[in-house]
């Protein structure tokens, strides 16, 4: 299935599909047509519908995150270009058309073969718990500290009809397993 990548093609959808939407997710950077009346497009149409807003930059895209966080509900970033990334999306989100409202989802697992990506992200969240609201992971991760939970959504990734995995290393599991890993939020890609 290919990517939309007017931004035309993807209003139609959203607004065939808004009823059954509990979050949307994108990568703008794969947008050809996208600019600010781009965004206002979104926002009229998140607003009428009301779902929040992700925006999945890829890592490579860094210097468009701080920018991200003005608009968009939940913005992810690895952490492997440091706290600064953290800190300057925190502070964009902060004074936004969304006046705080902007979450950051740490990237915590991987779902391809080998990754080496894992679970790192747990060392920061405790830093950034105001603007940290979760982790994109395969699974519940364990966010206790000095002995009390912490309550952090989990995004899971990596989901399928079938577990298993294919030529490229990727690694599947069904929605099902999913949701029995403590996984609150399942996000939808290719695999479905």
């Amino acid at each position: 299935m290919p990517f939309l990548t007017d931004f035309k093609l993807i209003l139609i959808c959203l607004e065939v599909l808004s009823p059954y939407i509990s979050i949307f997710k994108t990568h703008v950077d794969l947008v050809k047509d996208f600019d600010s009346s781009t965004v206002q497009g979104l926002q009229a149409l998140i607003e009428e519908h009301n779902f929040p807003f992700f925006e999945d930059l890829n890592i490579d895209a860094i210097s468009r995150r701080p920018r991200t966080a003005e608009w968009a509900h939940f913005v992810n970033s690895s952490i492997s270009a440091g706290e600064g990334t953290i800190e300057g999306l925190r502070e964009v989100g902060q004074y936004s058309d969304l006046k705080g409202q902007c979450g950051l989802l740490l990237l915590a697992e991987m779902s391809t073969k080998g990754s080496l990506v894992t679970g790192s992200a747990l060392i920061l969240h405790g830093n950034y718990s105001n603007f940290v609201l979760g982790f994109v992971a395969n699974r519940q991760l364990d966010t206790s500290r000095e002995g009390h939970a912490v309550d952090f959504l989990t995004f899971a990734i990596g989901i399928n009809r079938a577990t298993g995995g294919d030529s490229l290393g990727q690694q599947y599991q069904t929605p099902e397993e999913a949701i029995r890993r403590g996984s609150d939020i399942i996000i939808v890609g290719r695999g479905i």
